[in-house]
């Protein structure tokens, strides 16, 4: 195998990249082009870039393993872990070792240390990097850093419903008759399509902003130009579906959903603190399991963190992982921001 390294994203590389996204074991929004470069463009601007393309024999591309400098000497996946739920070597599924292998013997004498951040724990690289990394000498630190709650939908929402616990059913069924009594008007709405979704983002941005402090210390500038980039051209492809809670004509919740391989998965989220006491969050979020169910999808993934409104609905809980390879101990976790829909 031959490795190849380059300073930047050459969109001459789109469609190999997205070629080799597509033929993965995990096939998400977070590892292809589109995301990949939106994020580089905002949040590694000015950023030495260390992009490494894994080749065959033929020159076909196998594996991209696409970092970016975050200090003199430590160099991150690109995508960040504040921003993208899942990482990960980007390899054409049953190449991961062999690819892994190639990167670990090309970099044994670098000085530099790797931080994969946000590695699912059924990915090759949490199983098999450590002792891999041990035949070039050197070290790969495997931690959990946090877990993903996540549902396998049946198929009905009623046989969703008898699944959960009593408690929970009670609760989630008496705040959706108490929401429909006291906002008789009120209605879920989703929007998809490139210009639709561009053209309700302030919505969901105000909504996101006024939710709590924290969350409008998140979608700072940069966020925000990241969001009004990335998720409409995602759209394009039908990868987000942005959802509005309404009553009395306006919007009281809202949620960005990314959509992948049978999976609906809740990016983040905003409601209007005025209306806490109808728990439009917990309703709207009613809403979209059940669309993901009557559309046939597999899983319904709330992605990173373990707020209490996702354990209500009573998912199970996966791991992912920081991975950090160099010679010495990995550097101390950093913290993913939280958010709670109310």
């Amino acid at each position: 195998m031959k490795i190849e390294c380059a300073d930047r994203l050459d969109p001459g590389e789109a469609a190999a990249w997205d070629a080799v996204a597509g033929a993965a074991r995990l096939r998400c929004p977070f590892l292809g082009w589109t995301w990949q470069t939106h994020w580089a463009a905002v949040f590694a601007e000015g950023r030495r870039l260390d992009v490494r393309y894994v080749r065959d024999a033929d020159g076909r591309v196998l594996a991209i393993l696409p970092l970016y400098e975050t200090e003199s000497g430590a160099l991150e996946l690109l995508g960040g872990a504040e921003v993208s739920d899942y990482l990960d070597l980007i390899a054409v599924a049953g190449h991961e070792e062999e690819a892994w292998a190639a990167l670990l013997a090309a970099r044994a004498a670098e000085r530099a240390r790797w931080v994969l951040h946000a590695v699912p724990a059924a990915s090759p690289t949490v199983r098999a990097l450590p002792a891999l990394a041990a035949t070039v000498g050197l070290c790969a630190d495997v931690m959990l850093e946090e877990r993903c709650p996540v549902l396998g939908l049946p198929s009905s929402w009623d046989t969703y419903l008898a699944s959960l616990s009593g408690k929970h059913r009670h609760e989630l069924t008496r705040k959706i008759r108490r929401f429909e009594r006291e906002a008789p008007d009120g209605r879920a709405v989703v929007v998809r399509g490139p210009e639709a979704v561009a053209a309700r983002l302030g919505d969901f941005l105000a909504l996101h902003r006024r939710s709590r402090v924290g969350k409008a210390k998140f979608m700072d500038e940069r966020m925000e130009r990241f969001f009004r980039g990335a998720l409409p051209a995602l759209a394009e492809h039908d990868g987000v579906a942005l959802w509005f809670l309404e009553a009395a004509g306006a919007p009281i919740a809202s949620f960005v959903c990314l959509e992948w391989d049978g999976t609906v998965g809740l990016y983040n989220s905003g409601f209007a603190p005025e209306a806490a006491s109808l728990s439009p969050g917990l309703v709207l979020l009613s809403h979209l399991i059940r669309d993901a169910i009557a559309r046939g999808r597999a899983r319904f993934d709330f992605l990173r963190g373990e707020e209490r409104y996702k354990l209500e609905f009573e998912p199970t809980l996966e791991k992912v992982f920081r991975v950090t390879i160099g010679r010495d101990a990995a550097p101390p976790p950093r913290q993913h921001p939280e958010g709670s829909p109310a």
